[in-house]
């Protein structure tokens, strides 16, 4: 059984289209990449699939479950327990130290532990700086901490926004670098990206206009 499958989804505003009558399905393991222009659906398919929003039309089964037809609470306790979520913007909180901003996942899943906290910033080459304010940061290094506060609690969807959007092309080959690490461990990534060269680096790349799924590449060249 596959990890996720969207079948006919469509979300609905109006008389506009978000997204129309999408099928989709990610195996288990997989790294997928989600490109297409500014407003084709992108995002509305993140916030489906990371059980922020839900589908006017289709079902969304994760794991076996339906979550189109779940509660806010229960998707609140599925995208807690299943998914772990990078954001283009890092959304860490100013007065905390970047352990504390991995606790922060921790507080919300079951109870926070350093020494977990510190063992997730070590696997983004950051434990030395586990310390340090977000101020006392550069965007990089944000941006790993945002990929250990998603990781700590073993989701099993690691699922990114844009999350090399805001970084040098430097810094961006460090995050695919950790992507290729969480892929070799068995971890399915599902990556929204506008860059071509971020996209590249995944197994397929699935491409979204006007709400639809009008492209699918295999990647003949990828390494595991």
């Amino acid at each position: 059984m596959s990890l996720l499958e969207l079948k006919s989804v469509s979300k609905i505003y109006g008389p506009l289209k978000a997204l129309d009558n999408v099928n989709l399905t990610v195996e288990n393991g997989e790294w997928l990449a989600i490109m297409g222009p500014s407003g084709s659906g992108k995002s509305t398919m993140m916030n489906i699939i990371g059980c922020m929003d839900k589908p006017s039309l289709g079902e969304v089964i994760l794991d076996g479950v339906d979550i189109a037809k779940e509660s806010g609470k229960k998707l609140t306790e599925i995208r807690r327990d299943k998914i772990g979520l990078i954001f283009q913007q890092f959304h860490l909180v100013n007065y905390l130290t970047a352990v504390e901003n991995v606790m922060v996942s921790q507080y919300y899943h079951s109870m926070p532990d350093e020494n977990e906290a510190l063992e997730a910033l070590e696997r983004v080459g950051l434990k030395d700086r586990a310390k340090h304010l977000p101020s006392q940061l550069s965007g990089g290094e944000q941006q790993r901490v945002c990929i250990a506060r998603a990781l700590i609690n073993h989701p099993e969807i690691v699922l990114a926004d844009e999350p090399t959007g805001n970084l040098d092309e430097t810094n961006e080959n460090i995050v695919i670098e950790l992507f290729r690490q969480l892929h070799r461990q068995g971890t399915t990534l599902i990556v929204v990206t506008h860059d071509p060269e971020v996209a590249e680096v995944a197994q397929r790349t699935v491409v979204l206009e006007h709400g639809r799924l009008v492209k699918e590449i295999i990647n003949e060249n990828f390494e595991a």
